[in-house]
């Protein structure tokens, strides 16, 4: 019986990469760890820079009841993608809880990208079903807020009906149209 080399498919190097971010995302399991810390940390930062590259979303965030902040949410794909990131609720200002944010896509890509970002929870009604699901998914009621010049975030009297809102962002500035459809979120315990 002869044997051949063991050939690495891309069906094979797709699992591989989707099993390897599923195992590092389920590392860390909070005990005796000081993940909170580093996630308030991420999300100040996180939100300073919003702020400062988008000044309108200081209007966005006094008028919500509540923000979720995503500081980086990693996707990576080869046919099939997947993503993963944790950030914390803020409620008043103070994080009230920690999320998880998963994801899953299929179709013509290749490549890996971050990028932040922040739902504005702009009644009472969408924070409270967010906050008792079980694991809640991104979808058709998220409006979103996007650059129409630049340098300033739209905030029309159209966009600011939705229940919640959402900001993408990058390192290089505002994604043009980026969706968070699908995303999943779960509480964790960091």
């Amino acid at each position: 019986m002869t044997m051949t080399p063991n050939r690495l498919t891309r069906r094979g190097f797709t699992i591989s990469a989707l099993a390897g971010l599923s195992v590092t995302a389920a590392c860390g399991n909070g005990v005796g760890s000081d993940g909170s810390a580093k996630i308030d940390a991420r999300v100040d930062a996180t939100l300073n820079q919003m702020y400062d590259l988008y000044p309108n979303t200081i209007t966005l965030a006094e008028k919500s009841t509540g923000m979720l902040v995503m500081p980086l949410v990693t996707e990576a794909g080869f046919v099939f993608g997947a993503s993963y990131g944790q950030g914390a609720l803020r409620v008043g200002g103070v994080t009230v809880d920690y999320y998880s944010s998963t994801g899953a896509s299929a179709g013509f890509q290749i490549g890996a990208q971050q990028y932040s970002h922040v739902l504005f929870f702009m009644t009472d009604d969408a924070l409270s079903k967010f906050r008792r699901s079980s694991g809640w998914t991104a979808g058709a009621d998220i409006g979103y807020v996007v650059s129409d010049k630049g340098d300033s975030v739209a905030t029309d009297s159209n966009t600011l009906r939705a229940p919640i809102l959402a900001v993408v962002f990058g390192q290089a500035g505002l994604r043009v149209g980026a969706t968070l459809d699908g995303s999943k979120y779960t509480r964790i315990i960091p």
